[in-house]
Parts: C-alpha cells; structure tokens; sequence
C-alpha cells in the first residue's frame, strides 16, 4: 500500500503525481489482440489517449508503459509519444516499477499506475494513486483510488490525464493555449 492516509481524497493524491504508468493490452489499447496472416501483432490505440500524454509530457510529467507482452506496435508507439521509459515482457511488474523508481528518482507516493487485470494489482498497491479502468477485473477495483468512466482503449488514459492536469492547475493553461492560436 501507498504511504499515503486512507482517507486522503483522489484529488489531493492526483496533485502531487509527476509520473504515470501505464498498462498496454486493456489500458491503451481494448485489450484485443489481433493477428495478421504474417504473424505480426496488430494494436489499436485511441488517439486521444496519446493526445493527453503529449500535454502531461508537456507539463513536465513523465509516462512509463510496463506490459507483460512484447510488442513491436508497442515500441512505436511509445517512441511517437516520447515515452522514454518502456519495459515489455515483465513476468514481474513490480521488479519493473521498482526500478524505474531508482531510474527517475521518483517516490512511489508521486505516482499514479492505470490497469485492467490482476498483474496489475502489485503495481496498483505500491503507488500513491491506483487507477482502474471501467471494464478491468472486480479484483482489480478493488485496489483502486478512482475507475475511469472509460473503457481501456477506449478514451481512459485521455480522462485521467485530464483529471490529473486539472488537480494540477495544468489542464486550463493547455486548454488557453490551444484557444489563443489564431490564424
């Protein structure tokens, strides 16, 4: 479990997040996974989702993706989105988050983790904030601070960030600039 009391509010945790991490299959993605005639692996990730992570990377955020799959999708899209710490193939995610912890420099109280399924529930536990998609598995929830209204692949990782920025006082200044742009 986090450091942080129980009966500290989901927003007073989402202020001091500076590093999200995120789960693959069921989190970016519908947790679908598609082959083609060739073998290749086929993913589908919801443009908004990587919308937001460029403003929360923008305001100075970090993001992590931790997946027990490898994927060459994966690769690139992190690489599209500036994702700069990518572990893929964790038996363990939470040898996985641990050391990213030590890479960043990061307390495990100023990070929110977003999952769907119960290898996830490690990581969900160690964080300052536990976020759940809205389809992942009742075990899952149950660990969580907050579950997105979305589904996974389907917009929840957009409506986090947005939840978090706003907690932040980012989200308005994102939303001024994008207003201020003229021709």
């Amino acid at each position: 479990m986090s450091a942080s009391g129980p009966a500290e509010s989901v927003r007073e945790r989402c202020a001091r997040i500076r590093l999200l991490v995120l789960d693959v299959d069921g989190v970016l993605t519908d947790g679908r996974i598609v082959y083609a005639d060739d073998g290749s692996e086929i993913k589908s990730f919801h443009v908004s989702d990587g919308a937001a992570l460029h403003y929360w990377q923008k305001a100075g955020r970090q993001s992590a993706i931790i997946s027990g799959r490898r994927s060459s999708a994966v690769e690139r899209r992190a690489a599209e989105l500036g994702i700069a710490h990518l572990y893929q193939g964790a038996g363990t995610k939470l040898i996985c988050l641990r050391d990213l912890l030590a890479k960043t420099g990061i307390p495990a109280d100023e990070v929110c983790a977003i999952g769907d399924d119960l290898p996830d529930i490690p990581v969900l536990r160690a964080v300052g904030l536990a976020v759940a998609v809205q389809d992942a598995c009742p075990e899952l929830k149950t660990v969580a601070h907050w579950v997105t209204d979305r589904n996974g692949g389907r917009g929840a990782v957009r409506e986090l960030i947005e939840m978090l920025m706003t907690a932040q006082g980012t989200w308005a200044a994102v939303l001024e600039e994008l207003h201020a742009q003229r021709l």
